[in-house]
């Protein structure tokens, strides 16, 4: 039992360390690249863009959206919500749009997110459960069209899309962006969904 358990911590412990071998590595080849690269990051940042993903590990904003260091501003939560009492998400979309002043802020979900499933089903998970009731809220919304549809697949590709663009209406809600509305200095607010199938994102033309 003792050597299983040895065993078993040396296995996490190297993937653990591979996580540096992979830094070590990352660094290296940016300085061939560019010697001045990290001085230039070490500098500031100045995204264009605010966008709001979900924590899911398979969907990486800057990977699929192919943008590097210092253009995205990035919160993520469990299926992308923007919740008005969730003092981290305001705190993150004041700094982006009154000191970053970001061009656009971006909801992005995408399909097969476990915490849209998660919050489709009548299962028990705990604490989870009260963040949760923010997707059911959008359910209860929208409950005509999702009841009209007899594919559950369907219903939950469908329940993705409108729970992202219940957060658009979320964002633009919030104090922050209503006061930079009044002061002519709102960026745009758009809704994507990522395809994890395709790889391919979704605009859905909820653009504010």
């Amino acid at each position: 039992m003792y050597l299983r358990k040895l065993d078993y911590r040396k296995n996490k412990m190297e993937s653990y360390k591979r996580l540096f071998e992979n830094n070590r590595k990352w660094v290296e080849e940016k300085k061939r690249e560019d010697k001045d690269y990290f001085t230039r990051l070490s500098e500031g940042q100045k995204p264009e863009f605010f966008l709001i993903g979900c924590s899911d590990s398979r969907v990486s904003p800057n990977i699929i959206t192919g943008a590097g260091p210092g253009e995205l501003f990035i919160h993520r939560n469990i299926a992308n919500l923007a919740v008005h009492t969730d003092l981290n998400f305001l705190s993150a979309l004041q700094y982006a749009v009154e000191v970053l002043r970001v061009k656009h802020i971006i909801v992005k979900g995408h399909y097969y997110c476990g915490g849209i499933r998660a919050a489709m089903s009548s299962e028990y998970y705990g604490l989870i459960d009260n963040w949760l009731m923010n997707i059911r809220d959008v359910m209860r919304l929208h409950e005509k069209e999702l009841n009209s549809m007899q594919d559950n697949e369907q219903r939950f590709r469908r329940l993705v899309e409108l729970n992202v663009i219940e957060q658009v209406n979320n964002v633009r809600g919030t104090s922050v962006i209503q006061k930079a509305m009044r002061n002519g200095s709102a960026p745009l607010i758009h809704g994507w969904v990522y395809d994890l199938h395709e790889g391919l994102l979704k605009d859905l033309k909820v653009e504010i």
